[in-house]
């Protein structure tokens, strides 16, 4: 296997990981949302729900700072290397761009993270977690 080739597969399963992360903490909420209507046990699973809580604090704490996501700047590193095409910005603005043709600015992108990590802050007051077991 040529250098070009392993970076950019190491690029797309970086894309992969980064993927996973947003589907983590958009979905996880729409589950925790769902299951404290249907009753679902695992939805309060205290360390479930405070690695949720962490995910989407990282993302909003990054976007309050200006500072691109880690993962962000790893893939396009590795697609550089790879001779292949990079983007500007940010994963979530590339690809919301890219998805529905709107542009917006920084601070737009601010505003959803932030409010969207209160939702999820507030989920645990809709949908309280079990607490920590002690051992």
């Amino acid at each position: 296997m040529d250098a070009q080739l392993a970076y950019r597969l190491a690029a797309d399963a970086v894309l992969l990981i980064h993927a996973g992360f947003v589907g983590f903490v958009v979905a996880g909420l729409l589950l925790i949302l769902t299951g404290g209507l249907c009753s679902w046990r695992w939805v309060r699973n205290p360390w479930f729900r405070l690695l949720h809580l962490i995910a989407i604090g990282v993302v909003v704490l990054q976007s309050w700072l200006g500072v691109i996501c880690p993962l962000t700047t790893w893939e396009l590193a590795l697609r550089e290397k790879a001779g292949g095409a990079v983007y500007a910005g940010s994963f979530i603005a590339h690809w919301l761009e890219s998805m529905l043709y709107y542009r917006a600015p920084p601070w737009a992108f601010i505003t959803v993270y932030t409010v969207f990590g209160l939702l999820v802050l507030a989920s645990w007051h809709w949908v309280k977690p079990r607490p920590f077991k002690k051992r």
